[in-house]
């Protein structure tokens, strides 16, 4: 497996999760503050947006590492959760970096 794989995961973790995070308070805004109505609508089309391409790298990185199915849905919903995008993107980099540095064929633990 290349390492621009795992890159490119880690980038949409973080960008996903991030933008996740922003979504978040400008609904605080939105419904607690009556304010940025606009705001809201456009942050998140750009979060549903990136979410897709979160998606599409998870699952591509998933079915390379041959991650059984349990821990692939827990990786995509991963970035559905406030904060979980953060611990899970560092959990997988975790189990993933030695195999790809090795160069060796990659297999997933269960």
């Amino acid at each position: 497996m290349k390492r621009s794989v795992l890159t490119r995961y880690r980038v949409m973790a973080y960008v996903t999760a991030v933008m996740l995070l922003v979504l978040c308070t400008c609904m605080v805004f939105k419904y607690g503050f009556d304010t940025g109505e606009g705001l809201t609508l456009v942050v998140s089309q750009i979060h549903g947006v990136l979410y897709i391409i979160y998606l599409i790298f998870a699952f591509d990185l998933g079915s390379k590492v041959k991650w059984p199915m349990g821990k692939l849905l827990w990786v995509l919903i991963s970035g559905t959760i406030p904060t979980a995008a953060f611990f899970v993107e560092r959990k997988v980099v975790r189990e993933i970096e030695p195999l790809v540095a090795d160069g060796s064929p990659v297999t997933a633990k269960a």
